[in-house]
């Protein structure tokens, strides 16, 4: 058994202080539970100040830092989305940093949103990434990305069994957010852990509704929509015996699908 746990932020519009405190406190308090990976929300240290995003992207190292000591000193993964400045460009990226305190993986977030102009201060990446972690392959996701199936179907066949969405997901799309989280981990058959903004910032209201999945699309712990930590014991034998009893993965037929 794993344990497995998010925080659910109501963060700070552009003040970085308030919400990397407000992490810490989140990760001390999942890691006394024994929590052994923990994601926070998507751009959890500034939320989308687009103005300002290159001097809060300036901070992301020391940010960073700060999270590779809590990773170590806790003992536990730490996930979450953060402004990346790479020479003159900006990437949302989602880091992954092991118990050990080093840097797994870095997902430059793919599919960026076009309706609230995301297209227009980031670049996208271009890669999925699986991370290789002391629990096992971990995949990556951000926000957005959860409504392109392909993406979560890619982590899974490159063996991830559990994968991350770290997320600003509105209220006015709440449902939306329930019913993909529940049907990648069916038709993928894995674990998802999902943290979601709550609260609001200059344009949108966030949903919360933060949550755990199993591959089954049975929700094992579930958030509202204020500010709080989550945590569930997620059963890798479980994975294994649901894909051995309905082995759809293994059935499945690529040749047929592009024809």
């Amino acid at each position: 058994m794993l344990k497995a746990g998010l925080v659910q932020m109501d963060v700070k519009f552009a003040d970085v202080e308030s919400n990397l405190a407000a992490a810490v406190d989140g990760i001390d308090s999942l890691a006394d539970l024994g929590v052994e990976i923990i994601l926070l929300p998507e751009l959890w240290s500034s939320g989308f100040d687009n103005q300002k995003l290159i001097a809060h992207a300036k901070q992301t190292p020391a940010i960073i830092e700060k999270l590779r000591e809590k990773a170590e000193d806790d003992n536990v993964i730490i996930a979450g989305s953060l402004p990346e400045l790479s020479g003159d460009t900006i990437y949302n990226t989602l880091y992954l940093i092991d118990k050990n305190g080093d840097i797994a993986a870095a997902y430059r977030k793919i599919h960026l949103f076009t309706l609230t102009g995301e297209n227009k201060y980031f670049a996208p990446g271009n890669k999925a990434v699986v991370a290789k972690t002391s629990i096992g392959p971990v995949g990556l996701m951000t926000c957005y990305d959860l409504r392109f199936p392909e993406l979560c179907r890619s982590l899974t066949l490159q063996g991830a069994r559990v994968v991350l969405v770290s997320a600003e997901w509105p209220l006015a799309r709440i449902d939306h957010w329930n019913i993909l989280l529940k049907a990648r981990a069916v038709e993928n058959q894995i674990f998802i852990i999902a943290a979601n903004m709550c609260g609001q910032d200059p344009a949108l209201v966030y949903g919360g509704c933060s949550q755990i999945v199993s591959p089954q699309g049975v929700v094992l712990a579930k958030a509202g929509n204020k500010a709080r930590q989550l945590s569930a014991e997620i059963d890798m034998n479980e994975l294994a015996e649901f894909r051995k009893r309905i082995p759809c993965l293994k059935e499945r037929v690529p040749d047929a699908y592009f024809k």
